[in-house]
């Protein structure tokens, strides 16, 4: 019989997780629970938790610090809270980075005097014991508790293997000073003398534990780095709305509420005489109150149109160009912008309930609903960790057996450990990561992390954002149709005079194409805007009028046949088109769209080479965006998808069995690229987008999509060749160790020898060429 369905649903911050193993665990211990359902993030360190009502928040927080790990209720700080918090309080990376240049200056020295027997002078090893130890002890303390932890729930990982390896090469260089012969004065470079000697008493190995922390240390510190922008796209999804809002209230309640009413002439705006405009924060804005919004402003909350006509730029939210015009009735969304006349809007819907909350709330559920992707190294941890253990203590019990000294038990024991000790594993994933991302970046690719990587093995549909990543984005002019007796370049000269002075992102575009064929504007006189039909005005000795058909209609002027039809006609092709007449005739029609870009062909050949197959996504209409998809070569078109549709067209895609890459650009598109099993942004997108994405495109070329797949294959390839040899030199030498073939200096030999063999199998993708 299945349990209830949970009543009561909270989210957590996890503290102290050092892998994805780490989530697993406390996952699995929260959801032995009754009554709880829990998932649990490692990339952003939070566990959302469904639990009834038998359940308590302090019973989940008990079990996760049972658990080993510490927990806190969530809560969504004002954000100059937030912002004052970290002003004061270094974030987790910070310190991490502090760490790790601290260890890195006293671990240079270190690891000079131990390979190089020039620079040994007299009493070098106690100088390196003296650096050694802090790095040990301090720049290596998480990994020890870390390895605590998982040692008293009976479980290893990647901190299991550095805290072993590094306390044993400490430990044996310890001994080997105190008790051995490493401490005569005088001593020079261990390994020929303890190969002259066969004494291994004399071998130091403080650069085998002052590296692999260093390195382990630069390895946690970009991926502290990367979680801690795991949360940018939310805060740069709400930074979109406005801040404060020019609101109308009654003088009275104005000033009761705290405001200050605008005294200068002209911006004091006052309805039936009894309301004043009234500046006030977002937040103390009311449902059914009303608001201004100047051109240029932003749309202070969802809401309807009063009074006002314009336009309204909506692509920081659709990504689509064309701007929306509103008028009386009309409804509008907060965080668009005005890009025409003074609008008078009613607030319908403020904070949580607004669409630009809504979609955050959706990009925090994709977010939060992408299993963290398990690293190699900590899955084969589980197993490899407990077998080292086994076996170094077989080995030292086995030669105690058979009469041997104790420093020869203890040396193949060590040896066992030292070349078990993880640094060529620890160098495997961030030195591939590293060149491969730092290649990407020369190639105009940014990778955010190894989970991105096995992302893409397995992708085979890419599903592609028309307006903005197809497309340019930009609305230009496409076409300038004349009619009979009049010349394309007059007609467009006309036009462009007019629309000079109106701020319409239509009449930009017009005079924008008319600077580009060298076309001078002439001088408008009596110019006047009709809010959402148009414009008109004297140029010269003509009376132009330029917009819609509804605007020619109110001047009596007809549309002749064949301007009509070309006017139907770029209309079914989802552009936008208007109306240029002048002295009681119409003389031609100027074609408005959005270009396709010149790469976009050649990208969408090149996917399809790799086996994958291209989707085109947008909110415009069918035709529109079948003459795009004609163009350039994609077959399967999804159109008239809203905004807040194209995160379930991802998941539609997904449960149809496909892998699916979601390429995009405007913050309509963030929840979807954070869905998709793999999300690409283009860099002259939204910062929402870039920050929900798992690569960024910095380069406005969709040949780009192809180029970042590839490369991050390549990349994944790496790391898994590094991790095989680095586990496979671990195979071959460890039954050596404890036979007492290998004493321990000759294995901080050998795993330095692996080190170099990873690195440089990493550097080969510097060669990479697409």
């Amino acid at each position: 019989m299945s349990a209830p369905a949970p009543e009561r649903s909270i989210e957590l911050d996890i503290g102290g997780m050092t892998c994805a193993s780490c989530a697993a665990r406390i996952e699995k211990k929260l959801n032995r629970m009754d009554g709880v359902t829990a998932s649990v993030n490692y990339a952003t360190e939070k566990a959302k938790v469904s639990f009834q009502e038998s359940v308590t928040t302090d019973d989940l927080i008990a079990k996760v610090v049972d658990t080993g790990y510490t927990a806190a209720v969530h809560h969504t700080e004002p954000a100059k809270t937030e912002k004052a918090e970290s002003d004061s309080a270094p974030s987790a990376a910070d310190q991490l980075r502090h760490k790790l240049l601290v260890t890195l200056a006293l671990a240079v020295p270190v690891v000079a005097m131990g390979m190089f027997p020039v620079l040994q002078f007299t009493n070098w090893q106690w100088l390196s014991l003296t650096l050694t130890a802090p790095i040990v002890v301090w720049g290596g303390s998480q990994f020890h508790q870390a390895a605590w932890v998982n040692a008293r729930h009976g479980a290893a990982t990647m901190d299991t293997l550095i805290s072993l390896g590094t306390v044993a090469a400490f430990s044996w260089s310890v001994y080997a000073l105190f008790w051995g012969t490493a401490g005569m004065p005088g001593m020079k470079h261990p390994f020929s003398l303890a190969i002259e000697r066969g004494d291994s008493s004399s071998a130091l190995y403080f650069e085998v534990a002052a590296t692999l922390i260093t390195a382990i240390l630069a390895g946690r510190y970009f991926e502290t780095r990367s979680k801690e922008k795991a949360g940018s796209a939310l805060r740069a999804l709400l930074e979109l709305g406005a801040k404060d809002v020019s609101v109308l209230r009654p003088a009275a309640s104005a000033g009761s509420e705290g405001g200050s009413p605008r005294n200068q002439e002209g911006s004091r705006e006052r309805r039936d005489g009894h309301l004043v405009e009234t500046r006030i924060p977002i937040g103390d804005l009311r449902v059914g109150e009303e608001f201004l919004v100047r051109p240029g402003e932003k749309v202070a909350t969802d809401g309807i149109v009063v009074n006002g006509n314009s336009a309204l730029d909506m692509s920081m939210l659709t990504g689509e160009s064309v701007p929306v015009e509103a008028g009386p009735g009309d409804q509008v969304v907060g965080a668009t912008v005005n890009a025409g006349g003074l609008l008078t809007v009613r607030a319908t819907r403020i904070g949580a309930d607004t669409q630009l909350a809504q979609m955050a709330a959706l990009v925090e559920e994709a977010q939060n609903g992408k299993a963290p992707v398990q690293r190699l190294a900590d899955r084969v941890a589980g197993v490899f960790v407990p077998i080292v253990i086994a076996i170094a203590v077989a080995a030292l019990g086995f030669w105690l057996g058979t009469g041997a000294a104790v420093a020869t038990a203890f040396g193949a024991a060590v040896a066992v450990l030292i070349i078990a000790c993880p640094c060529a594993l620890g160098l495997a994933t961030p030195t591939a990561l590293l060149v491969g991302t730092g290649r990407g970046a020369q190639l105009g690719i940014l990778i955010k992390g190894p989970q991105v990587l096995e992302s893409t093995r397995r992708i085979d549909t890419v599903v592609l954002d028309k307006t903005g990543t197809v497309t340019t984005g930009k609305m230009t002019l496409a076409e300038a149709i004349p009619g009979a007796g009049v010349d394309a370049d007059e007609l467009l000269s006309v036009a462009a005079a007019v629309e000079h002075g109106s701020e319409h992102p239509v009449a930009k575009a017009v005079v924008a194409g008319a600077a580009e064929r060298g076309l001078g504007a002439e001088r408008v006189e009596q110019f006047v805007s009709h809010g959402g039909k148009g414009v008109q005005g004297l140029v010269g000795d003509r009376a132009v009028v330029i917009g819609r058909t509804e605007l020619l209609e109110d001047w009596s002027i007809p549309l002749p046949e064949s301007l009509a039809e070309a006017k139907i006609r770029a209309e079914r092709a989802g552009r936008t088109a208007i109306v240029v007449a002048w002295d009681g005739q119409a003389r031609g029609v100027l074609v408005i769209g959005d270009a396709v870009k010149p790469t976009s062909a050649q990208a969408i050949s090149e996917m399809k080479a790799l086996g994958l197959t291209p989707v085109l996504l947008t909110g415009d209409n069918a035709a529109t965006a079948r003459t795009v998809a004609d163009q350039v070569g994609i077959e399967r078109v999804i159109a008239e998808v809203l905004p807040s549709d194209k995160l379930d067209v991802v998941k539609k895609l997904q449960d149809e069995g496909k892998v699916v890459a979601m390429v995009g650009d405007g913050v309509n598109d963030a929840a979807a690229l954070a869905q998709a099993d793999l999300g690409l942004a283009m860099g002259t997108g939204t910062d929402v987008a870039i920050q929900a994405a798992d690569i960024t495109l910095v380069r406005d070329d969709l040949r780009s999509v192809p180029t970042s797949i590839t490369l991050s294959r390549a990349t994944l390839r790496t790391i898994k060749g590094n991790l095989f040899w680095a586990f496979g030199y671990n195979v071959a030498a460890i039954p050596l160790a404890a036979a007492g073939l290998l004493n321990p200096m000759l294995a901080g030999a050998a795993m330095a020898l692996s080190s170099v063999f990873v690195v440089s199998n990493s550097l080969r993708l510097r060669r990479f060429r697409g």
